[in-house]
């Protein structure tokens, strides 16, 4: 088929195809050969076979650089996935500190059960403690004999659970963990205050206190001296 015959029939010419020469379209709706009607042609749609390159262009594409082809953005920190990414990290950080916040108030509501369950013990065994106590007192408690025996492992067993106990002769009082009973003068019988003691000071135990974990059970029922 000759450049005419192309351009008769509304097909590109030689020329047209590859851009060289004038371009010249028989618009004519009658075919002057057959005499027939010639039927419409229906424009390319964009991006199909044969379109210009042109029509597949993605717009999108700014000439500032803002976007890049697809709709992206350029800036990788507003990319979608970069800010779920982000999102995502955050709400795990979140979650850690509320867990490690869930963890320390367990396990301090479980020390706090703990002592509050021994004190309850060990209250119910002050009228024992206090029989040892006297028992030692007057010498009833001799090394070696199975009552002092059974009185010292009593008293390591209650140790492993923090069971301390406080009030001892020549102690400073202190009113946190000590009940005065009686006050005493300096030169009262019996009376024997630490050398070089200048505040009030424990002179007798009447009956020792306890403590569990630092938490008074009961207080050292004591007789006080003051060295002034």
């Amino acid at each position: 088929m000759t450049d005419a015959d192309r351009t008769a029939t509304g097909g590109p010419s030689e020329e047209e195809a590859t851009g060289r020469g004038p371009v010249i379209r028989d618009k004519r709706r009658i075919d002057p050969e057959t005499g027939q009607p010639r039927q419409r042609e229906q424009p390319p749609s964009a991006g199909a076979e044969g379109a210009p390159a042109e029509a597949a262009v993605n717009t999108s594409v700014e000439s500032d650089g803002g976007q890049v082809p697809g709709g992206g953005s350029g800036d990788g920190d507003s990319h979608p996935d970069t800010l779920l990414a982000a999102e995502r990290l955050e709400e795990m950080r979140r979650m850690q500190a509320e867990f490690v916040n869930f963890r320390n108030r367990t396990q301090r509501e479980r020390e706090t059960d703990r002592t509050r369950a021994t004190g309850a013990v060990v209250e119910a065994m002050l009228p024992l403690l206090d029989d040892i106590h006297s028992a030692r007192e007057h010498g009833e408690l001799e090394e070696g004999t199975p009552l002092a025996a059974m009185a010292e492992k009593l008293e390591q067993i209650l140790a492993r659970f923090g069971v301390e106990r406080t009030g001892n002769v020549g102690d400073v009082f202190d009113p946190n963990v000590h009940e005065a009973l009686m006050h005493l003068p300096a030169d009262s019988p019996g009376v024997e205050l630490p050398e070089g003691a200048t505040e009030m000071t424990v002179v007798q135990v009447v009956q020792p206190g306890f403590t569990v974990a630092g938490q008074v059970v009961r207080a050292a029922r004591v007789a006080v001296a003051d060295p002034s």
